[in-house]
């Protein structure tokens, strides 16, 4: 009963809920982002300054039915959180979905995503502490917690790694189309497809380039033995304005962010689940 519940209608319905979350999370980031590389971050307001979680969050919050989207939010992710813990325990969609790896693939995304469900309801309950420009704080504060512990810069530096790697392994199946095989390819039309390769590429590239910027400065802090050098989402989306490209490498970044909030709301639609 179970496992028939597992592949039930309310847990694909809950993982579409996910994506759609997800979907908008992304393109809320990537429009904040936008916004800070034309504009070098300057707002006199200070609304909407901080391209993270917490950022788009304060958004969402200011708009009307704005706890009410919050709530939706959650549960959304939520969703996608029940869906990857079924993955976890009975095996994925796919010939290989029942392998070790994707077993646990799945129950680090369950995780993941229970923890940012759980962000979104704290903060629609009243809680700021997910607010505007938390990611930054965060990541300082968590690197000079582990810091502090026994042997904790040899532990900062072996998660920073994994982040670095799993940001260049999200670019590179990105760029490899490997979410074709996760999609009903067949039945979709030749614009609906290209709509799919150019919003998954660059979304993924993108997605992976950030992932492996916040990886990055977390070596960096772990080498130096420094958390001020540990960096949340904002600011290593900030960062990419210093290299040769500047602010429009930025864009073209925060772009590729938005373009992955599409990408997701295309996974709700057509992908398998």
């Amino acid at each position: 009963m179970a496992r028939r519940a597992a592949r039930g209608d309310a847990v694909r319905a809950g993982a579409r809920a996910g994506f759609v979350a997800r979907g908008v999370l992304y393109l809320l980031v990537g429009v904040l982002a936008v916004r800070i590389g034309l504009t070098g971050g300057e707002d006199p307001s200070g609304a909407g300054r901080q391209a993270d979680r917490g950022g788009a969050l304060t958004q969402v919050a200011s708009t009307p039915f704005g706890a009410v989207l919050l709530w939706a939010l959650g549960v959304g992710l939520a969703g996608m959180a029940l869906w990857r813990l079924t993955e976890a325990v009975y095996g994925a969609a796919g010939r290989d979905g029942g392998k070790p790896g994707k077993r646990a693939l799945s129950a680090f995304r369950c995780v993941f995503y229970g923890f940012v469900a759980f962000l979104v309801f704290s903060f629609a309950a009243g809680s700021r502490g997910s607010g505007a420009g938390s990611s930054d704080r965060q990541s300082q504060d968590v690197t000079g917690r582990l810091l502090g512990l026994p042997g904790g810069q040899w532990w900062v530096g072996a998660v920073a790694a994994c982040i670095l790697v799993a940001g260049l392994w999200i670019a590179g199946r990105a760029a490899l189309r490997t979410y074709r095989k996760h999609l009903k390819w067949g039945r979709l039309s030749k614009n609906q497809r290209r709509l799919m390769d150019v919003t998954g590429i660059a979304g993924g590239v993108s997605r992976g380039l950030v992932f492996a910027a916040v990886g990055y400065f977390a070596l960096k802090a772990a080498i130096q033995f420094d958390p001020a050098q540990a960096k949340g989402v904002d600011d290593a989306i900030r960062s990419f304005a210093t290299a040769p490209a500047g602010q429009w490498l930025l864009v073209a970044v925060a772009v590729g962010l938005a373009l992955f909030g599409v990408f997701s709301f295309g996974l709700a639609k057509w992908r398998e689940v």
